[in-house]
């Protein structure tokens, strides 16, 4: 199937133009065997003068050049020749010789046959009557009719600076892409000094990269159509192996894709072709776009990757991302339709795409947009989320918390994402994400009231769901994880989160770990450890330590999520990525030892006031190694000693295991809290959870 496909690459008569549309070696002029062209002219169609006319200049407006057809008057041998067009305005038409033609190439001598200009798609055929020709130019009669021959079923395109490596079972050669159609390509290329072109097996596959100041444009299985040339240097054609690139796994349940009218259209640079491409958009999703080309004016080969695409969104709106043309298929007359994927996409971009395809379909649900904060504040407190003793935690610093939140919902900054179903500025149903470590974002503030009698706590939950069904693979995104606290009691959260962990049974794709909370008191009593027992930050032992306790006892994410020693990525941190906005983020894991044996990890996690309305955030997590060996008293006086970083008067502790606390009786008000953590790579799972179990219409 791949030979065939790729066969299209040649005209539909076979070889005839094969020495015409050679790409030109700079040091020769080009050989032409006449009798092909003879040939070709059997089916050629006519041109006439003014159509040529119109032709010329506009090569000479885009300062193109025309071949010029010369016979050696000695040897009887046909050579093409560059030349630039001067501009045409009767039936006289002067050209100058490109500098490029070698130099002591004595033209005056050869005789003139005709002139040639090739556009990649077909070939037009001058018998132009000579006039004058000397070492700096020629000037010619054209003729009333000229021919059209070679018409391909794809356009061929010149390309400029593509490197390509080939490789084939040990084989190595590299070289430059010359041209390219929708279908195929033509390469240059030379092997390694340790490698040879006897190695070359053209009836096997071969693993093409064509790449560009380093940035990989195409990578794939290719076959060769044909090649030609010596062991030193080969121009080989290819063509891909595949139909369709199978670019993510298979899903069950897609965003949908829809038609938007005005339909977006995508601009970007072809990668190839080093010009700006606009294309109408055919029907659009989070997940990419499919457009219609026609099949002999195509641009978009499968498997070409566009480094940076625009979508416009009738010049209101434009997204940038980074896409590859994954397929193209047959489906109209003279027309292909053609696909591609978003490989990435920045998350405020994401958010603004989800956007406007989520409120096209309802235009009740909206993402990440600026919400008025008298209608938020209203929501949280009617709904009971702010309620009387969380209300009481929080109260000294309710200005601090008042200006948190505008930043997050008014600035839309992108370590923090916000769902609300809202009617008439009115606030029906919220739910809301943010980035709380480094590839690890908490979702939290989900709640809902009813709205003409419906309830819409799902609503708001499945627009989440709609948002990770894509956003996932996104490299920049940095949503490998999602996790959210909740109280066992709280149903809602317990049947959703808790239901599908116990039921996919699977701790590495979805965990729960229950801790006891308790808010301890920020006052310094300036009390130490007793002889013995040291507080420090964690060593490589101690982590190693942890993770070997943390493993056995629940096998569960948490220490994903931490990533506790894990600051290598060359990415921008999240602490400096929250300075950055404003805000502050940071957390740094203390180990608690009784001579040299690991009894405790207390892990100080700071952000700005408010982040989260719990201030799970703002909390320091304690994971107990050694339950027996560590008495509260002990526990205590280590949490005292961090607490001088919080500014507030109390901190909350979360501790696991969640027994400790009551089997060492400390004299704290404790409540429960479930940590739920999912691997984002599950969406799917997830989805088809809710479906069979609540009944939800994902579309």
């Amino acid at each position: 199937m791949g030979r065939n496909r790729g066969a299209e690459v040649f005209p539909k008569r076979g070889r005839p133009l094969r020495h015409v549309l050679r790409e030109e070696r700079r040091l020769l002029p080009w050989l032409f065997q006449h009798q092909d062209l003879l040939d070709a002219l059997e089916s050629a169609s006519p041109v006439d003068q003014e159509a040529l006319t119109n032709k010329l200049n506009h090569i000479h407006f885009m300062d193109g050049y025309i071949l010029v057809h010369l016979r050696h008057p000695k040897y009887e041998e046909s050579i093409l020749v560059r030349a630039y067009p001067e501009p045409c305005l009767g039936s006289k038409l002067t050209c100058r010789w490109a500098d490029e033609n070698p130099p002591g190439l004595d033209l005056e001598n050869y005789r003139f046959l005709h002139l040639l200009i090739v556009d990649g798609q077909s070939m037009i055929l001058v018998p132009a009557v000579l006039q004058n020709i000397n070492k700096n130019s020629l000037v010619v009669q054209l003729p009333p009719t000229s021919y059209g021959i070679g018409e391909r079923q794809a356009r061929r395109y010149a390309c400029r600076e593509i490197s390509v490596e080939l490789m084939q079972s040990g084989f190595q050669a590299r070289g430059k892409l010359l041209d390219f159609s929708p279908v195929g390509f033509r390469i240059r290329a030379r092997p390694g000094s340790s490698s040879s072109f006897r190695w070359f097996n053209p009836d096997e596959v071969v693993t093409i990269h064509l790449n560009h100041d380093q940035q990989i444009l195409f990578s794939g299985i290719c076959w060769c159509i044909r090649q030609q040339g010596e062991l030193r240097d080969r121009e080989i054609v290819l063509a891909p192996v595949d139909e369709q690139i199978n670019r993510f796994k298979g899903k069950q349940f897609r965003n949908p894709r829809q038609h938007l009218v005005p339909s977006p259209s995508l601009i970007f640079d072809h990668p190839f072709l080093k010009k700006r491409v606009q294309l109408e958009v055919s029907d659009i999703s989070t997940s990419g776009f499919s457009i219609y080309e026609k099949a002999d004016e195509g641009i978009l080969m499968q498997g070409m990757i566009i480094p940076e695409l625009t979508v416009d969104f009738a010049g209101a709106s434009r997204l940038k991302c980074v896409a590859q043309v994954i397929y193209r298929l047959e489906e109209k007359e003279r027309d292909n339709r053609c696909g591609i994927a978003i490989l990435d996409m920045d998350i405020n971009n994401y958010s603004r795409l989800l956007h406007i395809l989520t409120n096209a379909l309802d235009p009740h649900a909206y993402i990440s947009c600026e919400v008025d904060m008298d209608a938020l504040w209203e929501f949280f407190f009617d709904v009971g989320f702010i309620y009387p003793k969380k209300y009481r935690l929080i109260q000294s610093y309710r200005e601090d918390f008042k200006e948190t939140y505008r930043k997050l919902y008014q600035e839309s900054p992108e370590i923090s994402r916000h769902f609300t179903y809202q009617k008439n500025g009115r606030i029906y149903g919220h739910i809301s994400m943010v980035r709380a470590y480094e590839r690890a974002w908490v979702i939290h503030h989900h709640a809902a009231r009813a709205m003409d009698g419906k309830r819409l706590g799902f609503t708001v939950l499945t627009q989440i769901l709609h948002y990770m069904n894509d956003i996932y693979r996104l490299p920049s995104a940095k949503v490998d994880y999602v996790f959210s606290y909740f109280q066992p009691e709280n149903r809602f959260p317990n049947i959703v989160f808790g239901g599908f962990t116990r039921t996919l049974k699977n701790p590495k794709g979805s965990s729960l770990d229950l801790f006891s909370y308790l808010i301890y008191p920020t006052l310094s009593l300036g009390s130490r450890l007793p002889e013995g027992w040291l507080l420090q930050e964690c060593s490589n032992l101690d982590l190693w330590e942890l993770n070997r306790f943390y493993n056995h006892h629940s096998g569960g994410l948490l220490l994903d999520i931490l990533q506790l020693g894990d600051k290598n990525s060359s990415d921008e941190s999240i602490e400096n990525l929250y300075d950055r906005l404003g805000f502050m983020r940071r957390w740094k894991a203390y180990s608690l030892t009784h001579y040299g044996e690991l009894n405790a990890v207390l892990i100080v996690d700071q952000s700005s006031l408010g982040l989260n309305l719990s201030d799970l955030l703002n909390s320091i997590k304690i994971l107990i190694t050694d339950s027996e060996g560590l008495p509260w008293e002990i526990l205590s006086t280590a949490i005292n000693q961090l607490t001088g970083v919080y500014q507030t008067e109390r901190v909350p502790v979360l501790i696991y295991p969640s027994d400790y606390l009551e089997a060492k009786n400390a004299p704290y008000e404790t409540k429960k809290y479930l940590l739920w953590i999912f691997a984002g790579n599950l969406i799917r799972q997830f989805t088809e959870f809710l479906r069979r179990k609540f009944r939800i219409s994902y579309e």
